[in-house]
């Protein structure tokens, strides 16, 4: 049985590595935008806006949702999807902040 050696890497690049996780799938940023426009809607009306078949949709829908990217709020039979902005903007600072660390480590020594 192996063995999980995440306890080795920095918090910080843990929650980076599952954030880009999260978005590797273009159905993932579709849906986003999709929900950053209406800003709610419901299963079915992602599923129209995208060639993916519902189960497919469904299943990306859990991805985001489980990185706290979207929420949903279960109205009747229906559930509606927001995005999470407060988690996908912490997510943003965290490439922001890897980003200016890469180029802190390639600046010349004087």
């Amino acid at each position: 049985m192996a063995l999980s050696k995440l306890q080795y890497f920095e918090d910080s690049n843990l929650r980076l590595s599952e954030f880009t996780k999260a978005l590797s799938h273009p159905a993932r940023l579709e849906i986003l935008k999709t929900l950053a426009k209406q800003e709610t809607c419901i299963c079915g009306e992602i599923v129209e806006k995208l060639p993916l078949a519902q189960s497919t949709v469904s299943q990306h829908l859990k991805e985001l949702k489980k990185y706290g990217l979207i929420s949903s709020e279960i109205d009747g039979p229906k559930s509606c999807y927001t995005i999470n902005w407060s988690k996908l903007e912490s997510y943003f600072g965290l490439v922001q902040g890897f980003a200016d660390n890469l180029k802190k480590m390639n600046t010349p020594l004087m």
